[in-house]
């Protein structure tokens, strides 16, 4: 697991990099590994050249690129890292909702609200790893996060899953069902299936998809990310 801290001024990024501390020593989870920024324009472009972490410590107010930057530029590559922002002032918390920030403490940041932001940070992680749907490709096996499919399609005995940044993964041949490939993703997420034919009718962000190609019907589940998050599996 990977958690990455941002902050431009550098006693706040050591205070919070010593709360980062006490909290993994509480843990105990050798697994964890610690990046830190004070330059949030570097922090923005490692995002943009396709780095990742699973938790984002960020201040608000940053010179070049905001907090918010950041985070609109997370959801914006299909990320569902966890935010939790630390900043001196709340006139910020409206946009951070809008980026579906975990938590949004404000300076000086106490132990025992540092502890209980990453308690829940920590949690929604966890979970999030588990969600993993693994499709069996010609190049072996490939674990897509549960958040990061749009839908899953059965064609010509294969799966076709349609990914949320519009890339696609397509399986060998199956020899299981479609509904026994895909039961554990369908019983955790509770999502109805409805079997069609015809053209695509509905839009890309609709809760339920109809496709098919030529004389094929496919089976369509919508994974989308709001979806995710109604049944609380994202924050």
């Amino acid at each position: 697991m990977k958690v990455v801290i941002c902050d431009d001024c550098v006693r706040d990024l050591h205070n919070i990099e010593c709360l980062l501390e006490k909290y993994v020593a509480s843990v105990q989870d050798p697994g964890i590994e610690v990046g830190k920024f004070q330059d949030a324009a570097e922090l923005y472009d490692r995002i943009s050249e396709g780095e990742r972490a699973d938790i984002y410590i960020l201040d608000m107010i940053m010179s070049e690129k905001s907090g918010i930057d950041i985070g609109s530029l997370l959801r914006s590559v299909g990320s569902d890292s966890v935010i939790v922002y630390i900043t001196s002032s709340d006139d910020f918390a409206l946009a951070a909702y809008g980026v579906h920030a975990a938590r949004y403490l404000i300076k000086p940041v106490s132990e025992e609200s540092f502890f209980e932001a990453m308690d829940a940070a920590w949690a929604h992680t966890k979970v999030r790893k588990r969600l993993l749907f693994r499709v069996r490709t010609k190049e072996g096996t490939v674990s897509v996060p549960y958040s990061g499919i749009e839908y899953i399609e059965n064609y010509s005995r294969t799966l076709n899953v349609c990914l949320a940044d519009g890339g696609s993964i397509r399986s060998i041949f199956i020899r299981k069902s479609f509904d026994e490939e895909i039961r554990e993703i369908a019983e955790i997420l509770q999502i109805n299936a409805k079997t069609v034919s015809g053209r695509l009718a509905t839009a890309r962000d609709r809760m339920e998809k109809q496709y098919t190609r030529g004389d094929a019907s496919a089976v369509i589940y919508q994974l989308s990310e709001k979806n995710l998050r109604r049944k609380g599996m994202l924050l």
